[in-house]
């Protein structure tokens, strides 16, 4: 059943190409409270959708990160939910990218190959959803979401480079 979904969004996901923070606005343009948290929401459905990639194909390290990144997008999600009930923002469903659609096919691929596409995927969601707090952080219209994101910026870009550094190795 999994592969047929990942079937699909591979589908989908190729007819329209997105950023997991949502559809841009211009940089002149301070990013809003629902904004940042629609931006985040797509950041952890990319995340929780690695878990269910690494399903199809991918060694025991590649699920363990995916199963800890899934849980920390689970955790983060649970936070910015009650920031968005206190200040009452709608966060938009944005576009994402399907986590299939940038990954090696499976029934292709070797485990070495899916590995370095697994971790060359996250880079640029993770810089994605960084440059959207930092451009929020210049002009925050809300104190909890800002406290929020001073939390996660250092938190994501320890990931990142882990990323970086992990698929540098293999």
């Amino acid at each position: 059943m999994r592969v047929l979904i990942a079937i699909i969004l591979l589908f989908v996901s190729t007819a329209a190409p997105a950023d997991s923070a949502g559809d841009r606005k211009p940089l002149d343009r301070p990013q809003s409270a629902t904004d940042v948290i629609s931006g985040l929401y797509n950041f952890s459905r990319f995340q929780q959708g690695l878990l269910e990639s690494t399903d199809l194909k991918g060694n025991a390290e590649v699920k363990n990160l995916a199963a800890l990144r899934a849980e920390e997008a689970a955790k983060r999600d649970k936070a910015l939910r009650q920031i968005q009930e206190a200040i009452g923002a709608e966060p938009h469903a944005g576009k994402t990218a399907s986590v299939g659609a940038s990954l090696i096919e499976p029934e292709t691929s070797d485990g070495p190959s899916f590995v370095r596409s697994f971790y060359a995927s996250q880079i640029p969601e993770y810089e994605s959803a960084i440059d959207l707090l930092e451009r929020y952080l210049k002009a925050p219209d809300n104190t909890a979401l800002a406290a929020f994101a001073r939390e996660q910026l250092p938190l994501l870009r320890a990931q990142v480079k882990d990323a970086e550094r992990t698929m540098a190795d293999k």
